[in-house]
């Protein structure tokens, strides 16, 4: 798996000072304020482009692991400017990022291979993470930054918040809480132009209805949940503040490292098998990730900190999500959508060895070695299976960009 050197992922700080520097270029149409502060006291910031009553509000950093939605933030915000983008009836709003706290534990700004990528690898506990809180805890415990979001997207009133996210390895893929008739074909065109696979059955959105390859729509609330184990409901998110106002979310979601096989819809020869190994290696590897943790817990330091919660939580996830794929799969499933889940069943209790390694090597513990090597033994097999291929860092934010603004451009003549 090679990777071109390139520009790195910018940290908060970074995107901090370059929103403030184009807005110091544009004041008469740009504005950059403090919207809130993180639970660790760390400020949120949105920077707005125009002045027209009709928004769109950006969101990037609200999982710490997928940095790539920063890149795309910033370059929408000075394409918006050089191109007069929908400039004319909408206003731009950009939160740079949601969770400032997680992505001051997720290190890798330039990962050279899966294995660097996980060696600096954080991403937060469900109930800690801004966006997904609110489906796994009462209101008067929502995060501070969760609230500020809500906060945000009651004063914008946007049409439509589009949520930048991303995965480590896989393809290109949008979650819609409405449906945006006309999205899927620049969606695609636009993959196919950048060498990006489209994600055709992720496991994110397991039986929801596709509008077009790689356009899945969220299922309406009291719907059946194909992983009824999980103990978070998008339906339950911020995704869903903007349908108070008439709006609705797009997520979308762009790999690091692509693969093919995450895109072909083909029906998968014997689906119940190939579930049920994957269930099997799931509980394997996570165990293995247990027996270190059961080894060192006598001398790990009190009480946990967030890496070791976001380890535990992972891990608490497993046996449910085992039981789910032991259960016989939707008529139809494809190939890509064992190839997904294939790849989420890898990713979990790789990246709960991840931060659990990092735990370990804080306290320079004797088991770190053998969870390094174990580490380093997955990220090699998760890339050699899917055929990794690093996806340039502009491509990324193209793909990305261009996406936003199609979603932008077809949600505002649905909303119309």
């Amino acid at each position: 798996m090679s990777h071109v050197p390139e520009p790195h992922y910018p940290s908060v700080s970074e995107l901090v000072r370059s929103a403030r520097a184009l807005a110091a270029h544009r004041p008469d149409l740009c504005a950059l304020r403090q919207v809130g502060v993180s639970r660790a006291g760390r400020p949120l910031h949105l920077l707005s482009v125009g002045h027209a009553r009709r928004s769109v509000l950006v969101v990037a950093g609200a999982h710490a692991n997928e940095p790539t939605g920063g890149s795309t933030l910033l370059a929408l915000a000075e394409r918006v400017l050089r191109e007069r983008l929908l400039r004319d009836d909408t206003s731009w709003h950009f939160l740079l990022c949601a969770d400032p706290d997680g992505a001051s534990l997720h290190v890798t700004p330039a990962p050279r291979t899966l294995f660097d990528y996980h060696l600096g690898f954080f991403r937060p506990a469900g109930p800690e993470q801004p966006e997904w809180s609110p489906s796994v805890l009462p209101p008067d415990r929502l995060p501070s930054e969760t609230l500020a979001l809500f906060r945000v997207i009651d004063e914008l009133r946007p049409y439509l918040q589009v949520t930048l996210h991303g995965t480590d390895l896989g393809g290109s893929w949008v979650q819609l809480t409405k449906d945006i008739p006309g999205l899927a074909e620049p969606f695609t065109k636009s993959a196919a132009e950048l060498n990006i696979p489209v994600e055709t059955g992720a496991s994110d959105a397991a039986g929801w209805p596709a509008s077009g390859p790689g356009v899945h729509v969220m299922p309406a609330p009291g719907s059946d949940l194909v992983y009824p184990s999980m103990p978070d409901d998008a339906r339950l998110s911020t995704w869903y503040r903007a349908h108070l106002y008439g709006g609705l979310t797009a997520v979308v979601e762009v790999p690091m490292w692509a693969s093919d096989l995450v895109d072909d819809p083909a029906p998968h020869p014997a689906p119940a098998a190939a579930m049920r190994g994957l269930a099997r290696r799931l509980l394997q590897d996570a165990h293995q990730v247990e027996t270190f943790l059961v080894a060192a817990q006598p001398r790990l330091p009190g009480p946990d900190g967030p890496l070791l919660r976001a380890t535990r939580w992972a891990l608490e996830l497993v046996p449910g999500l085992a039981g789910d794929w032991g259960r016989p799969p939707p008529p139809g499933t494809t190939m890509a959508h064992v190839g997904s889940v294939d790849a989420f069943g890898r990713r979990l209790p790789l990246r709960a060895a991840a931060m659990l390694l990092r735990v370990l090597r804080e306290t320079d513990d004797r088991t770190a070695p053998g969870l390094e090597h174990l580490v380093a033994e997955w990220s090699e097999a998760f890339a050699a299976h899917f055929g990794a291929r690093w996806v340039p860092l502009r491509h990324q934010v193209e793909h990305q960009s261009r996406t936003v603004v199609a979603a932008a451009r077809h949600a505002r003549d649905r909303s119309r």
